[in-house]
């Protein structure tokens, strides 16, 4: 557990590498690697998890001027590691559910040279996805495809189920009216 003196030396270094002291990143690079990666094994592979924190952590050097921490650094970490694994845990559930839901009968329906390959469908599902306010991405992500209940939803949100659930019709909201064009194929991914 972090102390006292640890988060206010990091905080230090943090507002150091704001103001483009790479040797402050390092630090904080080494100083939480290991850790960042342990706690992302927790929901990827190996290989993902370090993948999702170098990632993490080069967009955090990138847009260090803009970005502002109002927690712990070391709680803003380990949250956009999180948030990280579980889009990179939606990427995969839907690719997944894409390409085995597409079966040769359903794409006998869907045959026309005009339409859209997977590929191009699970890109726009997974584009409209991120495109939703992260709050409303999260608890959607977990519900649908870590197939959490909105009570666990809202316990691990620390939120109240009402939350959970308005956040949730919210996102297929928003989902339904930019999938639109799509509908008649989503409605096997997204249909309750």
């Amino acid at each position: 557990m972090e102390t006292t003196n640890d988060n206010l030396i990091d905080k230090q270094l943090y507002i150091s590498m704001q103001q483009g002291n790479k040797k402050a990143f390092d630090t904080l690079f080494i100083k939480y690697y290991a850790m960042l990666c342990a706690f992302a094994r927790s929901f990827v592979s190996l290989e993902d998890a370090e993948e999702v924190v170098q990632d993490t952590m080069l967009q955090i050097w990138e847009n260090r001027k803009t970005n502002h921490i109002d927690s712990s650094v070391h709680h803003y970490l380990f949250k956009a590691v999180k948030n990280k694994c579980y889009t990179l845990m939606t990427r995969n559930s839907l690719r997944f559910q894409i390409e085995n839901i597409l079966t040769p009968d359903i794409q006998e329906l869907f045959e026309d040279p005009d339409f859209y390959i997977i590929e191009e469908l699970t890109q726009k599902i997974e584009k409209a996805i991120l495109n939703l306010p992260e709050s409303y991405r999260v608890a959607f992500e977990m519900h649908r495809f870590q197939n959490k209940t909105y009570q666990e939803i809202a316990e691990e949100l620390n939120i109240s189920s009402k939350t959970v659930d308005y956040r949730i019709q919210q996102a297929l909201k928003q989902l339904r009216k930019e999938l639109k064009d799509y509908l008649p194929l989503l409605l096997f991914f997204f249909a309750p």
